[in-house]
């Protein structure tokens, strides 16, 4: 299995926020501290600020949301998948991006971090 972990500020937002605007289904809620939510074979955790994964680091520094790494997610149609985003005051990142595999876009998430919607040429 594999995962990824993305950092929020509140469990229950990112949860609200990946269940009611990417699609994703709440798969485990253990307390105020963490949640997993999957779409499509992917499993993303969310660590809230009381979960082990925030705890700071040897040299004193804080794992914090909100970097340029990112969650991928292809869509069929960014343009609508934008317009339902946009209508929910979702925050974009810049504008879409065109390249030869496709376009993008980066938005954010509840507390920041960023998630790539993809859509594939052809």
């Amino acid at each position: 299995m594999a995962a990824v972990r993305y950092l929020v500020d509140d469990v229950d937002a990112a949860v609200s926020f990946y269940t009611e605007r990417l699609g994703f289904t709440l798969e485990q809620r253990w307390g105020p501290p963490f949640a997993t939510v999957r779409r499509d074979g992917l499993l993303l955790w969310l660590s809230g600020p009381e979960s082990s994964a925030a705890r700071p680091m040897a040299d004193g520094s804080r794992p914090a949301p909100g970097g340029w790494n990112r969650l991928v997610i292809e869509v069929d149609d960014l343009d609508s998948e934008l317009e339902g985003l946009r209508a929910a005051d979702v925050r974009i990142r810049g504008h879409v991006v065109s390249g030869p595999g496709g376009k993008q876009v980066v938005l954010e998430d509840s507390a920041g971090n960023p998630v790539e919607l993809f859509q594939a040429a052809g």
